[in-house]
């Protein structure tokens, strides 16, 4: 196992918070995914000293500047799209190969709030989630021939320390967005275990064959998904796409 943070304490607390297993070693790798040189580093070494990769976590992520996009820092707004897209993208790049030398596997994407919908406030984030989300999708289809699934997570609004960064900034966060994060820091929000166990499902054998798809640790019933794999393999659910008139019962604006 390998784990990378930009912080050391955090990668030594989440070492040790693991359960031990006797035939498994962690190896901690600091970086600083703001900082595409670090990123290259980072790939460029994992992909010489592991011989085969069974999964790919991309968890790490900033929430940036927050309030409308004429009073973002634009330095701050490219940092989140280097941070919550390209360096998932970097490490993709470089690490499907191993992926492929261990015969197929799995790659796992942390979604966010704003992939699926307008986030007022929030352009960077929301951009780069639904970024990374379409990005997603389009590996997932370029690797069904080699047997490696991509998927991302949207994994529901949690109490953590992105979420309090929207109460910090009050007003100009939005009146949606602080009475959500108010509402989370008061009742606990989604769970962080159900995230896990649906990482866990993604990362094992028991989601074989479900790839290219957006799903939710909160609302979705995912677990009886390998009952369904030629339904999802066969449709566009839980994907990002265009939503007609037609789609919606119009009897004007199409063709």
């Amino acid at each position: 196992m390998h784990l990378v943070s930009s912080s050391l304490v955090n990668l030594l607390e989440t070492k040790y918070d693991l359960p031990r297993k006797d035939d498994q070693e962690c190896f901690l790798h600091i970086c600083d995914l703001s900082n595409k040189i670090s990123v290259q580093e980072l790939s460029n070494n994992l992909a010489k000293t592991i011989g085969n990769l069974s999964v790919l976590v991309n968890n790490a992520a900033i929430q940036g500047p927050i309030g409308p996009l004429e009073m973002n820092d634009l330095v701050d707004w490219l940092n989140v799209i280097q941070v919550n897209l390209f360096a998932p993208v970097v490490l993709c790049k470089e690490l499907i190969p191993l992926i492929k030398a261990a015969g197929g596997g799995s790659i796992i994407n942390m979604s966010g709030g704003g992939a699926t919908g307008p986030r007022a406030n929030f352009s960077s984030y929301a951009t780069a989630k639904a970024g990374l989300v379409r990005f997603s999708e389009t590996i997932a289809e370029e690797l069904k021939p080699s047997g490696v699934r991509v998927n991302c997570i949207a994994p529901g609004a949690m109490k953590t320390d992105m979420l309090a960064e929207v109460l910090r900034n009050g007003d100009i966060a939005g009146d949606r967005e602080r009475a959500l994060a108010t509402k989370v820091f008061e009742e606990g929000g989604a769970s962080m275990d159900r995230v896990a166990d649906l990482a866990l499902f993604l990362a094992s054998d028991a989601s074989k064959g479900i790839t290219g798809k957006l799903i939710s640790a909160v609302w979705d019933d995912w677990e009886h998904w390998p009952e369904h794999v030629t339904e999802l393999t066969s449709s566009d659910a839980y994907t990002l796409r265009r939503i007609t008139g037609r789609d919606r019962g119009f009897d004007w604006g199409d063709k």
